[in-house]
């Protein structure tokens, strides 16, 4: 699964708020950011872990589970969010990465090489073994489930012991390796009404015994990775496939300082949501994007400059903390913005970024920006969706445009810049993505489907900022699968 560049996926540590969903069975993440005032650094510093990040997307119910997850966001200083999952019999804890451009979960195993023994995050690591589990089998490159992996390249076969196993590349240079297992992911479970159980599904994951780069170094290491992609390898896909769980999920990150939102397994519901089919046959979360208007004029960009290839097209992204735009786009819409705002702020240029000397609000100056995609939906953004205030100079405020470009390519991204304050519901049934703008501090209402076969509606809402993963024990949800997230960035 290929992006061009780097890219940042972030996360990290401490407080947290839970979700909590009041009925059948959808799944919802809460998320927790941390964003310390005095930190600031340079976008050329962002826009170079965002490479990195995009070097890492891969080249090639009825029940609900609680997934606790911790860690904090800083758009300036790259963390990660990390979810601890319980696997094996009996269950063992593992900390591991959430990362919506890959699809395969694997953890670090025993007699790894350069997997990392300690942590910088408060969390003690542990490595996979297959031999302590009753319930762990090998996949062989017969079994059926290695096929599945083959077909999206997420999978390989040794001939030379029958072996299902995995290779992964990734641009910044860092890499994993290993072998196949399948053993139960403990989920806790409510079913309709007050009745709960303790429930596990099979699933196939990826035991580590090589890892290289950035992979290697302790300051931010977990146990592993969760991807969060939309192929077989999935554990999203084959939670769907045995019917744990649907195959739709959504988020909504909150824009404010204190950061945080939703992420929930099954469908938010909201009336303002508009949809847009995904790209077909994509290994990431591809849009068509048409046009770009700024101030309701569209920019003079040629359509084909966002038309879906090899090494271009418009990726929905939550792991990268800006936005990036094609090579082509770029200058058409920095040249609109600052046309529109000439007469009232005082362009500059800062370490390569424009930007723009304010004494106002930016809101009473900057233009409205329209990202309009096929199907007739469109992304409004505000200007500080598109803008990050930097330090003030002479009194005034430093804001420069936070859409960034990388130089010779084709590709577009919409990362956290764009995507926050705005549910998003990825319906990977229905081959489609849907936003609308919304407070993402509020609560959300998800789509259930009951065990009458009604479709339901309920509540998906904060639990008290005292929850953490550390001093209380896994929430019981009802029919939702509940992960709770402190951020969706990924940096390694």
């Amino acid at each position: 699964m290929g992006f061009p560049a780097g890219i940042v996926i972030a996360g990290a540590i401490l407080m947290m708020s839970a979700a909590v969903v009041l009925c059948s069975f959808p799944s919802t993440l809460v998320l927790e950011r941390a964003f310390p005032a005095d930190h600031r650094v340079p976008l050329s510093q962002l826009r170079a872990r965002d490479r990195v990040r995009h070097g890492r997307m891969l080249q090639s119910s009825n029940g609900v589970a609680d997934f606790p997850v911790e860690g904090t966001f800083d758009p300036f200083r790259v963390g990660l969010y990390y979810t601890k999952l319980q696997l094996g019999s009996p269950p063992k804890d593992y900390y591991v990465q959430i990362d919506t451009g890959s699809d395969v979960l694997w953890v670090s195993c025993g007699s790894c090489n350069g997997c990392p023994e300690t942590s910088g995050l408060p969390i003690q690591l542990n490595s996979f073994d297959p031999g302590s589990s009753s319930t762990s089998q090998f996949i062989s490159c017969t079994d059926r489930r290695c096929s599945l992996g083959v077909q999206s390249s997420d999978s390989d076969c040794s001939t030379q012991n029958n072996q299902c196993s995995y290779t992964f590349q990734y641009g910044d240079g860092s890499g994993t390796s290993g072998y196949y297992v399948s053993d139960l992911l403990h989920l806790e479970t409510i079913l309709e009404g007050s009745m709960t159980q303790n429930s596990s599904a099979s699933i196939v994951f990826g035991c580590s015994t090589l890892q290289t780069g950035d992979l290697t170094k302790s300051d931010r290491a977990v146990d592993g990775i969760f991807g969060f992609g939309q192929q077989g390898m999935s554990v999203v896909s084959q939670l769907a496939s045995q019917g744990v769980a649907p195959n739709v999920f959504s988020h909504c990150l909150r824009g404010d300082a204190n950061g945080g939102g939703i992420l929930v397994i099954g469908e938010i519901v909201e009336p303002n949501i508009v949809y847009s089919p995904l790209v077909p046959s994509q290994p990431h979360y591809n849009l068509n994007l048409q046009s770009i208007s700024v101030n309701g004029q569209t920019l003079p960009i040629d359509p084909t400059v966002f038309a879906t290839s090899s090494n271009r097209g418009t990726i929905v992204d939550s792991g990268t903390t800006l936005a990036y735009l094609a090579a082509e786009a770029y200058d058409p819409f920095i040249n609109a913005i600052t046309t529109s705002v000439s007469q009232s702020v005082r362009p500059v240029v800062s370490n390569g970024n424009q930007c723009y000397l304010i004494t106002s609000s930016i809101n009473d100056i900057f233009p409205q920006v329209s990202l309009n995609f096929a199907g007739g939906a469109s992304m409004i953004l505000r200007p500080q969706d598109y803008l990050i205030q930097k330090s003030s100079v002479g009194g005034a405020a430093r804001w420069c445009i936070g859409l960034q470009k990388i130089p010779g390519s084709g590709i577009t991204i919409l990362g956290d810049l764009v995507l926050k304050d705005r549910i998003f519901v990825y319906d990977l049934g229905g081959q489609r993505i849907g936003w609308a703008n919304y407070d993402c501090s509020m609560s959300v209402n998800v789509s259930a489907t009951s065990r009458t076969g009604k479709s339901e509606y309920v509540n998906a809402g904060q639990l008290s900022d005292a929850t953490s993963l550390r001093n209380s024990p896994d929430q019981l949800i009802p029919i939702v699968l509940v992960m709770y997230l402190l951020g969706n960035f990924l940096f390694l």
